[in-house]
């Protein structure tokens, strides 16, 4: 039986984990169960998994909990241990009985937790973008110390991580991602000034986050995952290629030496990947639809527009900057997404947001997480005062 701490319960990689692990219950246990500020679904699976921990953000949101779990009528002495904090994250993360942390929270509030349980040998499964994103070079590096394999649960890299088993590394010529296009692939540049959050929101494949469906609509949640995919696969950027793919069947290729290209092909629901990230190296049945091959097919393929999506053409040229870049471009993403959202920007002026943040951002190389999370805040800042300079407002 495998104890596993799930960073990130309540979210949708969250929800989809503890579905896989209803039907691997004779195989998997959850130890603890690490969410926000979301106490009506945190409570329901508290009664329905019985982790022995449980972890909410801060003090606010824990005397939340305790209140629905008295209204819930579960008797105290039932109760897990309820933490609050970063701290009491990397507690849960590090607990000599835990075999495997799903690393699922959305942001840098799960770099610390997932960098200390690498650094304890835990087994991991990586939903999470900013870990290597913000922070590649210290994470990969602790991987290698601690013999810890980094298991990628995004749909594109776990993909890949499947198709780098047919052959030997030193025999790959590049590595294929594949984008949907999001909502806006036919979209003319000039029309994407008048678009609503709302528009944004409706992907045309995939139901996530606020966040990560707007870095979709801009292609930047696809910089992200050719940075990503660098790290976990030591490739350069320029043997990372993205071509846009609507029907998002495929969802990653590699390229070998000879011309062979071996794709993933899979239905679009992230418990299959998930399931892939806990039983690897086995594949076993997953609870989750199959494709029918007796249905016509098309599809198709198209290179990115990078005039258009800047953000993914920004997205490599930080990766090849190196240093604490990666961790500027994501922490100024966040701030332009939620500054549309809010109404302040219109949607092209995220990339011009994150442009001008990493111009005004003195590049670094962190030697710490402390570092890491240092430049974050001050690059978070340096992204506010340029959403709030009347230059933006104007383009509105």
């Amino acid at each position: 039986m495998t104890d596993i701490t799930l960073l990130g319960s309540t979210g949708s990689i969250g929800t989809s984990t503890l579905d896989v692990l209803r039907h691997h219950s004779e195989e998997f246990r959850v130890f603890a169960l690490v969410a926000g500020r979301n106490t009506e679904l945190l409570s329901s699976q508290i009664l329905e998994f019985r982790p022995k921990a449980v972890v909410v953000a801060d003090e606010g949101a824990l005397s939340l909990l305790a209140d629905r779990l008295d209204s819930c009528g579960l008797p105290r002495k039932e109760w897990p241990e309820l933490l609050a904090g970063s701290q009491a994250r990397v507690q849960v993360c590090t607990a000599p009985e835990i075999g495997f942390v799903m690393s699922a929270i959305v942001g840098v509030a799960g770099l610390e937790a997932t960098y200390e349980a690498i650094r304890a040998k835990k087994q991991i499964g990586l939903a999470n973008k900013e870990v290597l994103v913000a922070s590649g070079q210290l994470v990969m590096e602790a991987a290698r110390r601690s013999g810890v394999d980094l298991l990628p649960v995004d749909s594109e890299h776990n993909g890949a991580h499947q198709c780098f088993r047919a052959g030997k590394r030193e025999e790959v010529a590049r590595l294929l991602l594949t984008a949907s296009g999001g909502p806006f692939r036919e979209t003319p540049l000039h029309q994407l000034w008048s678009v609503t959050p709302e528009q944004a929101l409706n992907h045309p494949t995939w139901k996530m986050g606020r966040r990560i469906t707007i870095d979709s609509a801009s292609l930047m949640n696809k910089g992200f995952e050719v940075i990503e995919a660098c790290w976990l696969f030591d490739l350069p950027p320029s043997r990372v290629d993205v071509v846009v793919h609507p029907q998002s069947s495929i969802h990653a290729m590699v390229e070998y030496d000879d011309g062979s290209v071996i794709a993933q092909i899979s239905a679009t629901d992230m418990r299959m990947p998930i399931q892939y990230a806990l039983t690897y190296p086995r594949r076993e049945r997953a609870p989750v639809s199959r494709l029918d091959w007796t249905q016509e097919r098309n599809w198709q393929f198209f290179p990115p527009d990078l005039e258009k999506f800047r953000l993914l053409k920004l997205a490599y040229e930080a990766q090849e900057q190196g240093g604490s870049a990666t961790c500027t471009l994501n922490a100024a993403d966040e701030i332009a997404v939620e500054a549309f959202l809010g109404g302040e920007i219109p949607f092209p002026a995220i990339a011009q947001v994150v442009e001008e943040t990493l111009t005004r951002q003195t590049p670094c190389q962190p030697a710490t997480i402390g570092d890491v999370i240092a430049v974050d805040e001050a690059s978070r800042a340096t992204a506010r005062q340029v959403v709030a300079e009347s230059r933006w407002a104007a383009t509105l």
